[in-house]
Protein backbone atom coordinates (compact mmCIF):
# COMPACT_ATOMS: atom_id res chain seq x y z
CA UNK A 1 0.00 0.00 0.00
CA UNK A 2 1.32 3.45 -0.85
CA UNK A 3 1.59 6.21 -3.42
CA UNK A 4 3.09 6.21 -6.94
CA UNK A 5 6.73 7.26 -7.17
CA UNK A 6 5.75 10.37 -9.15
CA UNK A 7 2.93 11.36 -6.81
CA UNK A 8 2.55 15.15 -6.41
CA UNK A 9 2.57 16.53 -2.84
CA UNK A 10 1.71 20.15 -2.17
CA UNK A 11 -0.62 22.76 -0.72
CA UNK A 12 -3.09 25.24 -2.16
CA UNK A 13 -4.27 28.84 -1.78
CA UNK A 14 -6.35 31.36 -3.70
CA UNK A 15 -5.34 34.90 -4.54
CA UNK A 16 -8.03 36.89 -2.72
CA UNK A 17 -7.64 34.76 0.38
CA UNK A 18 -3.90 35.30 0.79
CA UNK A 19 -2.48 38.05 -1.40
CA UNK A 20 -3.72 41.35 -0.03
CA UNK A 21 -2.49 44.29 -2.09
CA UNK A 22 -6.11 44.70 -3.12
CA UNK A 23 -5.73 48.26 -4.37
CA UNK A 24 -2.05 48.31 -5.34
CA UNK A 25 0.10 48.33 -8.44
CA UNK A 26 -2.61 48.95 -11.01
CA UNK A 27 -4.91 46.13 -9.94
CA UNK A 28 -8.59 46.48 -10.81
CA UNK A 29 -11.45 45.60 -8.47
CA UNK A 30 -13.02 42.17 -8.20
CA UNK A 31 -16.51 41.30 -7.06
CA UNK A 32 -14.99 40.21 -3.74
CA UNK A 33 -13.34 43.60 -3.23
CA UNK A 34 -16.76 45.16 -3.71
CA UNK A 35 -18.73 42.55 -1.75
CA UNK A 36 -16.58 42.91 1.34
CA UNK A 37 -17.18 46.67 1.40
CA UNK A 38 -20.94 46.32 1.41
CA UNK A 39 -21.88 42.91 2.72
CA UNK A 40 -23.14 42.14 6.19
CA UNK A 41 -22.62 38.43 5.59
CA UNK A 42 -18.86 38.49 6.27
CA UNK A 43 -17.98 37.60 9.84
CA UNK A 44 -17.23 40.79 11.80
CA UNK A 45 -17.21 42.74 8.50
CA UNK A 46 -13.74 41.44 7.71
CA UNK A 47 -12.18 41.50 4.26
CA UNK A 48 -9.23 40.33 2.20
CA UNK A 49 -7.73 43.77 1.56
CA UNK A 50 -4.51 42.67 3.26
CA UNK A 51 -5.23 39.00 4.00
CA UNK A 52 -1.86 37.27 4.57
CA UNK A 53 0.10 39.97 2.72
CA UNK A 54 1.39 37.29 0.36
CA UNK A 55 1.63 39.95 -2.35
CA UNK A 56 4.59 41.45 -0.47
CA UNK A 57 5.81 38.34 1.36
CA UNK A 58 5.71 35.72 -1.40
CA UNK A 59 9.46 35.08 -1.15
CA UNK A 60 9.12 34.29 2.54
CA UNK A 61 6.19 32.00 1.79
CA UNK A 62 8.04 30.14 -0.96
CA UNK A 63 11.00 29.70 1.37
CA UNK A 64 8.61 28.24 3.94
CA UNK A 65 7.21 25.82 1.37
CA UNK A 66 10.73 24.74 0.51
CA UNK A 67 11.57 24.24 4.18
CA UNK A 68 8.41 22.19 4.59
CA UNK A 69 9.26 19.98 1.65
CA UNK A 70 6.41 20.86 -0.69
CA UNK A 71 6.87 19.65 -4.23
CA UNK A 72 4.05 21.70 -5.78
CA UNK A 73 2.01 24.79 -5.03
CA UNK A 74 -1.49 25.40 -6.33
CA UNK A 75 -2.36 29.10 -6.47
CA UNK A 76 -4.78 31.28 -8.40
CA UNK A 77 -4.30 34.34 -10.56
CA UNK A 78 -6.33 37.38 -9.57
CA UNK A 79 -8.02 38.19 -12.88
CA UNK A 80 -8.31 42.00 -12.36
CA UNK A 81 -4.72 42.18 -11.13
CA UNK A 82 -3.74 41.14 -14.66
CA UNK A 83 -6.59 42.79 -16.60
CA UNK A 84 -7.97 45.62 -14.44
CA UNK A 85 -11.15 45.87 -16.52
CA UNK A 86 -11.33 42.14 -17.18
CA UNK A 87 -10.47 42.52 -20.87
CA UNK A 88 -8.39 44.91 -22.92
CA UNK A 89 -5.41 46.69 -21.37
CA UNK A 90 -2.94 44.44 -19.55
CA UNK A 91 -1.51 45.50 -16.21
CA UNK A 92 2.15 44.60 -16.67
CA UNK A 93 2.88 45.03 -12.95
CA UNK A 94 0.27 42.40 -12.13
CA UNK A 95 1.66 39.92 -14.62
CA UNK A 96 5.16 40.60 -13.35
CA UNK A 97 4.09 39.66 -9.82
CA UNK A 98 2.96 36.23 -10.96
CA UNK A 99 6.03 35.85 -13.14
CA UNK A 100 8.26 36.52 -10.11
CA UNK A 101 6.24 34.08 -8.03
CA UNK A 102 6.62 31.36 -10.67
CA UNK A 103 10.38 31.97 -10.87
CA UNK A 104 10.70 31.88 -7.09
CA UNK A 105 8.84 28.56 -6.97
CA UNK A 106 10.92 27.00 -9.72
CA UNK A 107 14.16 28.15 -8.08
CA UNK A 108 12.95 26.37 -4.94
CA UNK A 109 12.16 23.23 -7.01
CA UNK A 110 8.43 23.64 -6.39
CA UNK A 111 6.11 23.00 -9.34
CA UNK A 112 3.56 25.79 -9.94
CA UNK A 113 -0.04 24.66 -10.55
CA UNK A 114 -2.09 27.63 -11.70
CA UNK A 115 -5.84 28.06 -11.25
CA UNK A 116 -7.15 30.79 -13.53
CA UNK A 117 -10.38 31.49 -11.69
CA UNK A 118 -10.85 31.08 -7.95
CA UNK A 119 -13.77 33.53 -7.74
CA UNK A 120 -11.93 36.85 -8.35
CA UNK A 121 -14.34 38.04 -11.06
CA UNK A 122 -13.54 41.53 -12.44
CA UNK A 123 -16.04 44.07 -11.15
CA UNK A 124 -16.10 45.91 -14.48
CA UNK A 125 -17.23 42.75 -16.25
CA UNK A 126 -19.81 42.06 -13.57
CA UNK A 127 -21.29 45.48 -14.33
CA UNK A 128 -21.62 44.26 -17.93
CA UNK A 129 -23.65 41.26 -16.81
CA UNK A 130 -20.95 38.92 -15.57
CA UNK A 131 -21.67 35.25 -16.18
CA UNK A 132 -25.12 36.20 -17.54
CA UNK A 133 -23.58 37.96 -20.51
CA UNK A 134 -23.25 35.68 -23.57
CA UNK A 135 -19.84 37.26 -24.22
CA UNK A 136 -18.51 36.10 -20.84
CA UNK A 137 -16.88 32.94 -22.28
CA UNK A 138 -14.92 35.08 -24.72
CA UNK A 139 -13.87 37.39 -21.89
CA UNK A 140 -12.52 34.41 -19.98
CA UNK A 141 -10.76 33.07 -23.08
CA UNK A 142 -9.01 36.42 -23.57
CA UNK A 143 -7.86 36.36 -19.96
CA UNK A 144 -6.67 32.74 -20.25
CA UNK A 145 -4.72 33.62 -23.38
CA UNK A 146 -2.97 36.53 -21.67
CA UNK A 147 -1.88 34.47 -18.67
CA UNK A 148 -0.86 31.40 -20.68
CA UNK A 149 1.06 33.52 -23.19
CA UNK A 150 3.13 35.08 -20.42
CA UNK A 151 3.62 32.12 -18.06
CA UNK A 152 3.37 28.91 -20.08
CA UNK A 153 7.06 28.95 -20.92
CA UNK A 154 7.57 27.90 -17.28
CA UNK A 155 4.21 26.49 -16.14
CA UNK A 156 2.97 23.04 -17.12
CA UNK A 157 -0.10 22.50 -14.92
CA UNK A 158 -3.27 24.55 -15.35
CA UNK A 159 -6.81 24.60 -13.99
CA UNK A 160 -9.59 26.74 -15.40
CA UNK A 161 -12.35 27.09 -12.78
CA UNK A 162 -12.45 26.38 -9.07
CA UNK A 163 -15.77 25.01 -7.82
CA UNK A 164 -18.31 26.39 -10.30
CA UNK A 165 -21.04 24.93 -8.07
CA UNK A 166 -19.96 27.27 -5.29
CA UNK A 167 -19.40 30.55 -7.09
CA UNK A 168 -22.68 30.17 -8.95
CA UNK A 169 -24.84 28.84 -6.12
CA UNK A 170 -23.38 30.89 -3.26
CA UNK A 171 -22.79 34.03 -5.30
CA UNK A 172 -25.81 34.08 -7.59
CA UNK A 173 -28.58 32.13 -5.90
CA UNK A 174 -28.42 32.84 -2.15
CA UNK A 175 -26.08 35.88 -1.98
CA UNK A 176 -23.81 34.37 0.69
CA UNK A 177 -20.74 35.04 -1.48
CA UNK A 178 -19.75 37.64 -4.05
CA UNK A 179 -21.26 39.15 -6.06
CA UNK A 180 -24.06 38.73 -3.54
CA UNK A 181 -27.16 38.48 -5.73
CA UNK A 182 -30.24 36.26 -5.66
CA UNK A 183 -31.17 35.37 -9.20
CA UNK A 184 -34.12 33.39 -10.44
CA UNK A 185 -33.62 29.76 -11.44
CA UNK A 186 -33.49 30.52 -15.15
CA UNK A 187 -30.75 33.11 -14.63
CA UNK A 188 -28.75 30.84 -12.32
CA UNK A 189 -28.80 28.08 -14.93
CA UNK A 190 -27.77 30.52 -17.64
CA UNK A 191 -24.84 31.82 -15.57
CA UNK A 192 -23.75 28.27 -14.85
CA UNK A 193 -23.93 27.29 -18.51
CA UNK A 194 -21.85 30.29 -19.53
CA UNK A 195 -19.27 29.40 -16.87
CA UNK A 196 -18.90 25.92 -18.37
CA UNK A 197 -18.52 27.34 -21.87
CA UNK A 198 -15.89 29.64 -20.36
CA UNK A 199 -14.07 26.59 -19.04
CA UNK A 200 -14.01 25.03 -22.49
CA UNK A 201 -12.84 28.20 -24.20
CA UNK A 202 -10.25 28.64 -21.46
CA UNK A 203 -8.88 25.17 -22.17
CA UNK A 204 -8.67 26.01 -25.87
CA UNK A 205 -6.88 29.28 -25.11
CA UNK A 206 -4.34 27.65 -22.80
CA UNK A 207 -3.49 24.94 -25.31
CA UNK A 208 -3.26 27.43 -28.19
CA UNK A 209 -0.94 29.77 -26.29
CA UNK A 210 1.16 27.13 -24.48
CA UNK A 211 4.87 27.37 -25.15
CA UNK A 212 5.57 23.94 -23.67
CA UNK A 213 3.67 20.72 -23.09
CA UNK A 214 0.77 21.57 -20.80
CA UNK A 215 -1.54 19.56 -18.58
CA UNK A 216 -5.01 21.05 -18.10
CA UNK A 217 -7.85 20.25 -15.73
CA UNK A 218 -10.37 21.95 -13.49
CA UNK A 219 -11.09 21.85 -9.75
CA UNK A 220 -14.77 21.23 -9.00
CA UNK A 221 -16.22 20.57 -5.59
CA UNK A 222 -17.29 16.99 -4.97
CA UNK A 223 -20.27 16.21 -2.76
CA UNK A 224 -20.26 12.40 -2.75
CA UNK A 225 -22.45 9.86 -1.07
CA UNK A 226 -20.77 6.91 0.59
CA UNK A 227 -22.11 3.37 1.00
CA UNK A 228 -22.93 2.51 4.60
CA UNK A 229 -21.69 -1.05 3.98
CA UNK A 230 -19.58 -2.96 1.46
CA UNK A 231 -22.62 -4.65 -0.05
CA UNK A 232 -23.01 -4.28 -3.81
CA UNK A 233 -26.48 -2.81 -3.32
CA UNK A 234 -25.26 -0.05 -0.99
CA UNK A 235 -22.29 0.73 -3.25
CA UNK A 236 -24.51 1.03 -6.31
CA UNK A 237 -27.00 3.22 -4.43
CA UNK A 238 -24.16 5.50 -3.25
CA UNK A 239 -22.81 5.79 -6.79
CA UNK A 240 -26.22 6.54 -8.26
CA UNK A 241 -27.03 9.20 -5.65
CA UNK A 242 -23.59 10.78 -6.03
CA UNK A 243 -24.28 11.40 -9.71
CA UNK A 244 -27.96 12.26 -9.50
CA UNK A 245 -29.65 15.67 -9.73
CA UNK A 246 -32.31 15.23 -7.06
CA UNK A 247 -33.16 18.85 -6.29
CA UNK A 248 -33.71 22.01 -8.37
CA UNK A 249 -30.40 23.56 -7.38
CA UNK A 250 -26.76 23.19 -8.39
CA UNK A 251 -25.44 21.28 -5.38
CA UNK A 252 -24.53 18.13 -7.22
CA UNK A 253 -21.70 16.72 -9.28
CA UNK A 254 -23.13 15.46 -12.56
CA UNK A 255 -24.85 18.68 -13.71
CA UNK A 256 -21.48 20.43 -13.69
CA UNK A 257 -19.17 17.61 -14.71
CA UNK A 258 -21.01 15.39 -17.16
CA UNK A 259 -20.95 18.18 -19.80
CA UNK A 260 -17.21 18.66 -19.21
CA UNK A 261 -16.17 15.01 -19.20
CA UNK A 262 -18.99 13.21 -21.03
CA UNK A 263 -20.17 15.92 -23.43
CA UNK A 264 -23.77 16.09 -22.26
CA UNK A 265 -25.92 17.28 -19.40
CA UNK A 266 -27.49 14.47 -17.33
CA UNK A 267 -30.99 13.47 -18.32
CA UNK A 268 -32.46 13.75 -14.83
CA UNK A 269 -31.22 17.33 -14.61
CA UNK A 270 -32.63 18.25 -18.00
CA UNK A 271 -35.99 16.84 -16.95
CA UNK A 272 -35.91 18.53 -13.55
CA UNK A 273 -34.95 22.01 -14.79
CA UNK A 274 -37.20 21.79 -17.86
CA UNK A 275 -38.52 25.18 -18.96
CA UNK A 276 -35.87 27.08 -16.98
CA UNK A 277 -33.03 25.65 -19.08
CA UNK A 278 -31.00 28.03 -21.22
CA UNK A 279 -30.52 27.22 -24.90
CA UNK A 280 -27.94 24.40 -25.06
CA UNK A 281 -26.49 23.79 -28.50
CA UNK A 282 -24.32 20.94 -29.78
CA UNK A 283 -21.60 23.52 -30.36
CA UNK A 284 -21.82 24.57 -26.68
CA UNK A 285 -21.34 20.97 -25.56
CA UNK A 286 -18.44 20.46 -27.97
CA UNK A 287 -16.73 23.52 -26.51
CA UNK A 288 -17.43 22.56 -22.90
CA UNK A 289 -16.09 19.02 -23.34
CA UNK A 290 -12.55 19.86 -24.39
CA UNK A 291 -10.19 16.94 -23.58
CA UNK A 292 -8.54 17.26 -20.16
CA UNK A 293 -5.47 15.63 -18.65
CA UNK A 294 -6.51 15.13 -15.03
CA UNK A 295 -9.49 15.39 -12.73
CA UNK A 296 -8.99 17.89 -9.90
CA UNK A 297 -11.36 17.38 -6.99
CA UNK A 298 -11.97 19.45 -3.87
CA UNK A 299 -13.15 16.92 -1.30
CA UNK A 300 -13.69 17.52 2.41
CA UNK A 301 -16.58 15.42 3.65
CA UNK A 302 -19.38 13.11 2.59
CA UNK A 303 -22.61 11.54 3.78
CA UNK A 304 -23.66 7.91 3.96
CA UNK A 305 -26.58 6.29 2.18
CA UNK A 306 -28.01 2.80 2.10
CA UNK A 307 -30.56 0.84 0.12
CA UNK A 308 -34.02 1.17 1.61
CA UNK A 309 -36.81 -1.36 1.83
CA UNK A 310 -38.17 -0.58 -1.63
CA UNK A 311 -34.77 -0.13 -3.27
CA UNK A 312 -34.73 3.63 -2.81
CA UNK A 313 -31.73 5.44 -1.31
CA UNK A 314 -32.00 6.29 2.38
CA UNK A 315 -29.80 8.98 3.89
CA UNK A 316 -28.03 7.80 7.03
CA UNK A 317 -28.17 10.49 9.67
CA UNK A 318 -24.97 11.56 11.40
CA UNK A 319 -24.65 10.08 14.85
CA UNK A 320 -25.18 12.43 17.81
CA UNK A 321 -21.82 13.84 18.80
CA UNK A 322 -20.17 12.77 15.54
CA UNK A 323 -16.68 14.07 14.78
CA UNK A 324 -16.88 17.46 13.07
CA UNK A 325 -14.57 20.28 12.08
CA UNK A 326 -15.11 23.93 12.95
CA UNK A 327 -17.09 24.24 9.72
CA UNK A 328 -19.44 21.65 11.20
CA UNK A 329 -18.49 19.24 8.44
CA UNK A 330 -18.39 15.59 9.55
CA UNK A 331 -14.94 13.99 9.58
CA UNK A 332 -15.35 11.18 7.05
CA UNK A 333 -11.96 9.79 5.96
CA UNK A 334 -13.59 7.17 3.72
CA UNK A 335 -14.65 9.95 1.38
CA UNK A 336 -11.10 9.95 -0.05
CA UNK A 337 -11.61 6.32 -0.98
CA UNK A 338 -15.14 6.31 -2.37
CA UNK A 339 -15.19 9.70 -4.10
CA UNK A 340 -12.01 9.08 -6.15
CA UNK A 341 -13.25 5.56 -6.91
CA UNK A 342 -16.62 6.80 -8.17
CA UNK A 343 -15.13 9.78 -10.05
CA UNK A 344 -12.51 7.62 -11.75
CA UNK A 345 -15.10 5.01 -12.71
CA UNK A 346 -17.31 7.64 -14.32
CA UNK A 347 -14.83 10.12 -15.82
CA UNK A 348 -11.72 7.93 -16.32
CA UNK A 349 -9.04 10.53 -15.64
CA UNK A 350 -6.24 10.52 -13.04
CA UNK A 351 -7.43 12.02 -9.77
CA UNK A 352 -5.69 14.96 -8.10
CA UNK A 353 -7.08 16.03 -4.73
CA UNK A 354 -6.83 19.76 -5.32
CA UNK A 355 -8.26 20.62 -1.88
CA UNK A 356 -8.65 18.65 1.34
CA UNK A 357 -8.24 19.86 4.89
CA UNK A 358 -9.90 20.81 8.13
CA UNK A 359 -10.86 24.01 9.90
CA UNK A 360 -10.02 24.43 13.55
CA UNK A 361 -9.80 27.00 16.29
CA UNK A 362 -6.23 27.20 17.56
CA UNK A 363 -3.59 29.52 18.97
CA UNK A 364 0.10 29.67 19.74
CA UNK A 365 0.94 27.77 22.93
CA UNK A 366 3.04 29.11 25.79
CA UNK A 367 6.04 27.32 24.32
CA UNK A 368 5.76 29.46 21.18
CA UNK A 369 4.60 26.59 19.00
CA UNK A 370 1.27 25.55 17.59
CA UNK A 371 0.27 21.98 18.39
CA UNK A 372 -2.54 20.68 16.17
CA UNK A 373 -2.82 16.92 16.68
CA UNK A 374 -6.36 16.91 15.28
CA UNK A 375 -5.12 18.11 11.89
CA UNK A 376 -2.37 15.49 11.83
CA UNK A 377 -4.88 12.78 12.67
CA UNK A 378 -7.31 14.12 10.05
CA UNK A 379 -4.70 14.13 7.28
CA UNK A 380 -3.36 10.70 8.18
CA UNK A 381 -6.81 9.13 8.09
CA UNK A 382 -7.77 10.76 4.79
CA UNK A 383 -4.46 10.07 3.06
CA UNK A 384 -4.60 6.40 4.00
CA UNK A 385 -7.98 6.15 2.33
CA UNK A 386 -6.68 7.87 -0.81
CA UNK A 387 -3.79 5.41 -0.95
CA UNK A 388 -6.29 2.58 -0.58
CA UNK A 389 -8.19 3.91 -3.60
CA UNK A 390 -4.95 3.79 -5.54
CA UNK A 391 -4.34 0.20 -4.47
CA UNK A 392 -7.82 -0.65 -5.75
CA UNK A 393 -7.10 0.61 -9.24
CA UNK A 394 -7.79 4.35 -9.14
CA UNK A 395 -5.12 6.43 -10.90
CA UNK A 396 -4.13 8.75 -8.05
CA UNK A 397 -1.91 11.60 -9.17
CA UNK A 398 -1.52 14.14 -6.37
CA UNK A 399 -2.71 15.74 -3.13
CA UNK A 400 -2.85 19.45 -2.25
CA UNK A 401 -3.66 20.26 1.36
CA UNK A 402 -6.01 23.20 1.85
CA UNK A 403 -4.42 25.41 2.81
CA UNK A 404 -0.78 26.46 3.03
CA UNK A 405 -1.51 29.09 5.65
CA UNK A 406 -4.41 30.44 7.66
CA UNK A 407 -6.22 32.97 5.51
CA UNK A 408 -9.41 34.85 4.72
CA UNK A 409 -12.03 32.09 4.55
CA UNK A 410 -14.62 33.96 2.49
CA UNK A 411 -17.84 34.67 4.42
CA UNK A 412 -16.27 33.26 7.58
CA UNK A 413 -13.51 35.87 7.48
CA UNK A 414 -10.63 34.97 9.82
CA UNK A 415 -12.83 33.03 12.23
CA UNK A 416 -11.40 29.57 11.54
CA UNK A 417 -7.92 28.38 10.73
CA UNK A 418 -7.27 25.78 8.05
CA UNK A 419 -3.57 26.28 7.33
CA UNK A 420 -0.43 24.28 7.89
CA UNK A 421 1.15 27.59 8.87
CA UNK A 422 -0.29 29.88 11.54
CA UNK A 423 -0.58 33.53 10.53
CA UNK A 424 -0.76 36.41 12.99
CA UNK A 425 -2.99 38.78 11.03
CA UNK A 426 -1.64 41.85 12.82
CA UNK A 427 2.10 41.22 12.46
CA UNK A 428 1.88 38.67 9.60
CA UNK A 429 4.36 36.45 11.38
CA UNK A 430 4.24 32.90 10.05
CA UNK A 431 4.56 29.96 12.45
CA UNK A 432 4.54 26.44 10.98
CA UNK A 433 2.26 24.17 12.97
CA UNK A 434 3.14 20.67 14.11
CA UNK A 435 1.10 19.41 11.17
CA UNK A 436 3.38 21.27 8.75
CA UNK A 437 6.42 19.37 9.98
CA UNK A 438 4.48 16.10 10.08
CA UNK A 439 3.39 16.66 6.48
CA UNK A 440 7.02 17.34 5.54
CA UNK A 441 7.90 13.88 6.82
CA UNK A 442 5.00 12.36 4.90
CA UNK A 443 6.26 14.00 1.71
CA UNK A 444 9.87 12.92 2.30
CA UNK A 445 8.73 9.32 2.68
CA UNK A 446 6.25 9.55 -0.21
CA UNK A 447 3.59 8.59 2.28
CA UNK A 448 5.33 5.50 3.63
CA UNK A 449 5.33 6.73 7.23
CA UNK A 450 1.53 6.64 7.17
CA UNK A 451 1.67 2.85 7.22
CA UNK A 452 4.29 2.33 9.91
CA UNK A 453 3.15 1.22 13.33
Amino acid sequence: MGFPSDFVWGSATSSYQVEGGAFEDGKGLSVWDNFCKNSETIWRSQNGNTACDHFHRYKEDVALMKELGHKAYRFSINWPRVLPEGIGKINKSGLDFYSRLVDELLNAHIEPWITLFHWEYPLELYYKGGWLNPDSPDWFAEYADVVATHLSDRVTYWMTLNEPQCFIELGHRNAHHAPGVMLHQKEVLLAGHHSLISHGKGVQAIRAAAKRDCKVGMAPAAFPRLPVSSSEDDIRIAYDVTFSVPKPDGWNISWWLDPVFLGEYPEDGLELFGPDLPPITPEDLKTISQPLDFFGANIYTGHYVKKGEHGNPVEVQDKPGCDITMLYWPVVPEVLYWAPKFLYERYKLPIVITENGMSNTEWISLDGKLHDPQRIDFMARYLKEFAKAGDDGVAIMGYFYWTLMDNFEWARGYRERMGLVYVDFETFKRTPKDSAYWYRDVIRSNGEILFKD
